[in-house]
């Protein structure tokens, strides 16, 4: 538990709180008074801030996340309440508030808001569980001269949460605005052929693409098989969704996978064409097949503007010629899809993309050896899925280590979180209720528009403005029969449904709304 007040000085606290009377509002300002709770230490009250509800259950302590004081949540008994300040002589417009937090976990709620700022409330949900300090934020319109920032939880007994180094800014963004706001829209061609349909949030019937668009999506991602089984994802079925992306202005990523199904951290299987090539063989094919895909992309005005030599290649790829326990056949594969992503054209950035995104021992050594051997490469990017990579803090170091130590700008290629747990189809969900509890995010349509947030505020706080942006992986693909995982199995079904960012009745969730703040 990170607090240092013994239990008897806080029942004695509460106490006193009990028979006191509320306490006052502070003074107004229009700046935050006091964001790093360091104006006068270890206090009950602390300076600029009120106090609401179990009062005795907010104060200020040692042991500041950049200063030598935080705020606290913290009680011996059960407890709700609200520490918070309004502001005043506000002008009208976006404004974001953020707040390093971090929590022991299981509050029935805990959050950030903005509150009475002329509209709706405004509110992120608190991670649950991160004993490490991570940043979240909440933007609202404030359309009056004044808003209350807000931090509020009801939790049991000796559950805490810790806050510190509170901003307040006019601006949707908060930190850097990114320059990619992408989806993965790898399977959306397939669902679209078996019938699924997509409509806004209100009902109304529309192109997928259209719809996150007008969300704020910016960046489109299609993955790339060699001979898929079911003739999708392949060069031709990437051409023609390369010209309906374009269409809508939005920028091209094109994920090689150099497979003919599936490459991730647990198979990077060789085409099958592929199987008995040489490291000779296999490099001329890597070239090869990476220059006609990009050429043809070229050659019908879709250039692609970034390309991804290989999909999530922590093992390495096309395996096992190119582990990564021969770094030497390893880089030369991985120059090879470079010097033809460059041939094509050479302003389209090169991604050296992995999973793991919170495991920065793993991206070091990794990115170590590339730079060792001279691969050359534009962009890094990592794989972000909380219940699988572990707490955001991890993210966050990683990310930010990465783009210091590399001088290169980092993107979390993939991200999603569920909305329910519920199935929509025959196959078992990946996201279930297990997993959904060790990220601190419901599974829910907020929980997911939550947990999507934050990895995005992550990647907006990256140092020196090197956080790039994000993807969000697979956004549309539904439940629709015959658009499974399997490409060499029709009948298989979809086990990411309840992380689409459209529901079961195929309206667009709320946690699309991210966009827009990217």
């Amino acid at each position: 538990m990170h607090r240092a007040k013994a239990l008897l000085a806080a029942a004695a606290l509460a106490a006193v709180a009990a028979l006191a009377a509320p306490a006052l509002p502070a003074a107004a300002a229009s700046t935050v008074t006091n964001p790093g709770f360091e104006s006068n230490g270890a206090s009950q009250t602390p300076t600029g801030w009120s106090e609401s509800g179990t009062v005795a259950a907010s104060k200020s302590e040692a042991g500041g996340r950049s200063g030598s004081y935080r705020g606290t949540h913290w009680s011996a008994s059960a407890y709700t309440v609200e520490t918070y300040q309004t502001l005043t002589g506000l002008s009208t417009g976006s404004y974001t508030l953020s707040a390093w937090v971090r929590s022991g976990g299981g509050q029935s709620a805990a959050y950030l808001a903005m509150k009475n700022c002329g509209g709706a409330q405004a509110q992120v949900n608190i991670p649950t569980s991160t004993s490490a300090w991570v940043q979240v934020s909440v933007t609202a319109n404030v359309s009056s001269t004044s808003c209350t920032l807000s931090v509020y939880s009801s939790a049991a007994a000796n559950q805490w949460l810790n806050l510190d180094d509170v901003t307040f800014v006019k601006g949707a963004t908060g930190g850097t605005s990114l320059q990619v706001k992408g989806g993965d829209l790898s399977s959306l061609k397939k669902n679209e052929d078996f019938g699924a349909l997509y409509y806004t949030s209100s009902g109304t019937q529309g192109d997928a693409i259209a719809i996150l668009k007008n969300a704020g999506m910016n960046y489109a991602r299609l993955k790339v098989w060699v001979n898929p089984a079911d003739g999708y994802n392949n060069k031709a079925r990437v051409l023609t969704m390369a010209q309906r992306i374009k269409a809508q202005g939005l920028k091209l990523l094109v994920d090689f996978h150099y497979s003919d199904s599936w490459a991730d951290p647990g198979k990077q299987v060789p085409p099958a064409a592929w199987a008995n090539y040489s490291l000779a063989q296999l490099n001329t094919a890597v070239y090869n097949h990476t220059y006609d895909v990009l050429n043809a992309l070229k050659a019908q005005g879709t250039t692609a503007d970034m390309v991804q030599v290989g999909n999530e290649i922590n093992p390495g790829m096309l395996l096992p010629t190119g582990s990564t326990s021969n770094w030497d056949n390893l880089s030369q594969l991985l120059k090879s899809g470079v010097n033809a992503v460059k041939a094509v054209n050479s302003s389209t950035l090169v991604m050296l993309h992995l999973a793991e995104g919170g495991d920065n021992a793993t991206f070091r050594w990794w990115f170590d050896q590339a730079v060792a051997y001279r691969v050359p490469f534009d962009v890094i990017g990592a794989s972000f899925y909380c219940y699988w990579h572990g707490p955001l803090s991890g993210l966050q170091a990683n990310l930010n280590d990465m783009a210091s130590r590399y001088g290169k700008p980092v993107i979390v290629a993939e991200t999603a979180y569920g909305f329910t747990t519920a199935q929509d189809d025959g196959e078992t969900n990946i996201f279930t209720s297990s997993l959904a509890s060790t990220c601190g995010y419901p599974a829910s349509a907020t929980g997911q528009r939550d947990a999507f947030a934050a990895v995005v505020n992550i990647v907006k706080n990256v140092p020196n403005g090197r956080g790039m942006g994000v993807f969000y992986w697979e956004p549309a693909w539904t439940a629709q029969a015959g658009s499974g995982w399997d490409p060499a199995n029709p009948s298989s079904g979809n086990g990411w449904e309840n992380q689409a960012l459209f529901d079961y009745s195929s309206r667009a969730l709320t946690a699309m709304s991210v966009y827009g703040s990217m």
